[in-house]
């Protein structure tokens, strides 16, 4: 049985159901499944995949576009969703926790470490003969109905955290503008949040599919060389003219220091993984492997070196006192400063939506019909988005403006969902397709790697939830932090 042009074949032959796309009914599982009973498992999709190989289908049915995308424009994709404002976080949060020995030790292990790891789980994308354009699909084909639950509980809580989080950077970066230009303190961080939240939500609302953020997302990478060359260049500047050497200590006691470092590394973890790449690689073309591949090339090439340079020069610049929004250390030229805010602002608001529209593509598709070419701007695939959308944004908002520590929220994305789903579940899943094949120290190998990651859940989520209480206990509720 094999997807072709909008038709299902059969072992009988083919039936086309153009007919039912077009009337908006094609994606109704109670109308399909009479045809093949694999159907009936949800394993049915929109034929809109364009592949080179009709044979390799996508595991479920989607209203999203499937295998549109070249290789370069998936690259984009995961650039937009990595250099975005988290950058200017990591100063703070990673190497002033870590210092100079243990955090470009740690900085350097994760790198490779989580470009293997990615590696590894594009090879697994048509696994079964599909292509598993969901992370949770892949894991439920491999592993089973129990896996597939938990990975998308566990993939959908890093994405509602990963939003919270940016849209909290988002108000940084505004407030930051207003602080630059104005000594009235009355707008506080929780009301720009609020702001942010607004601008992203009228976004979310105009780009239905990560299809249709291609363009966005090559913008977005011109946005982030703004303001990342401000930040490193004015990091240079501050550090070159300081009067005094900086303090290269860690901070706190030894409790303090310990849980710190120890939350760093989901940090880290968080900085080089997205926790969505089978949902990337759904837009590539054929070869989708081979493809991916090189988007990941691209990636841990051209995209995650600035990360590294943020990182090292604000350290250098500033030690142990640069801030968790590295912008607000800067001493430099006033419009530079909120250049690099408003590039900030804007880049973050494409890269949340690159890691929320996992979420909205399921809603979209249980709650959509398929129109063909215009199914994303029919009036009820408008209507669903207004209203879906909106209501997430909206308690993403509250929260964000509610506890506005984005830096608790980072680690606590990292040690809940990147360790356990890009660190243990892929070895499990490699280990379950190519285990017999596999000699003895291979077997360890990846026995290893999914002990080590069961380790840093535990030890980094504990971490990471210490640090919640004691922000939450030291400040209050919609605090202007």
């Amino acid at each position: 049985m094999a997807m072709s042009n909008g038709g299902i074949e059969n072992h009988n032959g083919k039936v086309d159901t153009n007919h039912l796309v077009q009337r908006g009914i094609g994606n109704s599982a109670s109308q399909l499944t009479h045809l093949d009973p694999e159907l009936a498992d949800g394993n049915h999709h929109v034929a809109n995949s364009n592949s080179d190989t009709p044979d390799i289908r996508p595991s479920r049915e989607t209203v999203h576009h499937v295998g549109k995308d070249t290789w370069w424009e998936a690259g984009f994709h995961l650039i937009a969703a990595f250099d975005n404002s988290y950058v200017l976080g990591y100063p703070g949060l990673v190497m002033a926790y870590l210092g100079w020995i243990a955090g470009p030790i740690c900085v350097g292990a994760f790198y490779v470490g989580s470009f293997y790891n990615n590696y590894l789980l594009a090879t697994l994308h048509e696994t079964g003969g599909k292509r598993h354009i969901r992370s949770r699909d892949l894991a439920g084909h491999i592993l089973g109905p129990l896996m597939y639950k938990a990975t998308w509980i566990l993939q959908f809580l890093n994405l509602s955290i990963a939003t919270v989080g940016s849209i909290i950077l988002c108000g940084e970066s505004l407030q930051g503008i207003w602080v630059a230009y104005s000594h009235n303190s009355a707008i506080t961080l929780p009301i720009w949040v609020v702001i942010s939240g607004g601008t992203y939500g009228l976004f979310a609302f105009f780009v239905p599919t990560l299809h249709s953020l291609r363009l966005h997302t090559a913008v977005s990478i011109f946005l982030s060389l703004i303001f990342i060359c401000i930040a490193v260049g004015t990091s240079f500047n501050d550090g070159f003219r300081a009067a005094a050497p900086r303090d290269y200590s860690l901070l706190g006691t030894k409790a303090d220091v310990s849980f710190r470092s120890i939350g760093s590394l989901a940090t880290i973890a968080f900085a080089f993984n997205s926790n969505i790449l089978p949902e990337m690689q759904a837009v590539v073309r054929q070869p989708a492997v081979r493809n991916m591949h090189k988007a990941l090339v691209m990636q841990f090439t051209l995209g995650n070196f600035p990360i590294i340079l943020v990182m090292m020069a604000a350290y250098w610049a500033y030690g142990n006192a640069v801030n968790p929004y590295l912008l607000n250390s800067t001493s430099g030229p006033r419009p530079w400063v909120a250049l690099a805010n408003v590039t900030a602002f804007l880049q973050m608001i494409v890269s949340i939506h690159v890691y929320a529209l996992p979420m909205y593509e399921f809603v979209d598709t249980f709650f959509g019909r398929n129109y063909g070419d215009k199914r994303d701007w029919s009036a009820h695939s408008t209507l669903i988005r207004f209203l879906t959308r909106g209501t997430f944004i909206a308690i993403a908002t509250f929260f964000g403006a509610l506890l506005p520590f984005f830096g608790d929220f980072v680690a606590l994305t990292g040690a809940l969902s990147v360790f356990p789903l890009n660190f243990g579940l892929v070895h499990l899943m490699y280990l379950k397709v190519n285990g017999k094949n596999f000699a003895l120290y291979q077997v360890a190998w990846h026995w290893g790697m999914i002990g080590l990651a069961v380790i840093l859940t535990v030890t980094t989520a504990t971490a990471s939830v210490r640090q919640i209480i004691s922000d939450a206990t030291n400040a209050h509720v919609f605090s202007n932090t």
